[in-house]
């Protein structure tokens, strides 16, 4: 029976031993997302984009590091904007 107990308590210090590592990235602050939204395409905005992810990077963020960037391109169809930003909100366009 002693042995059975201890078992027990070895198991369940095992078990929150292994789940602790968990527990500390659940604390971990989240990764920032910035939604980058344009009208044009991105082989048409290449050197905006180089001073966007410059000035980013003046102030600490690098893309892939501790940023994420999600890039939409309405490549001129000016209506996709409206849905773009919709989505980023989680609403409906009402298109």
């Amino acid at each position: 029976m002693a042995s059975y107990i201890a078992r027990r308590k070895f198991l369940a210090t095992l078990g929150g031993a292994a789940a602790w590592p968990l527990a500390a990235r659940a604390q971990q602050p989240a990764t920032p997302v910035i939604e980058f939204l344009n009208s044009t395409s991105p082989k048409r905005y290449t050197s905006g984009l180089g001073a966007f992810h410059q000035g980013l990077g003046e102030v600490g963020y690098v893309e892939g590091r501790n940023l994420t960037i999600e890039y939409r391109w309405a490549e001129e169809q000016y209506d996709r904007l409206r849905t773009f930003a919709a989505d980023c909100y989680g609403i409906a366009s009402g298109a």
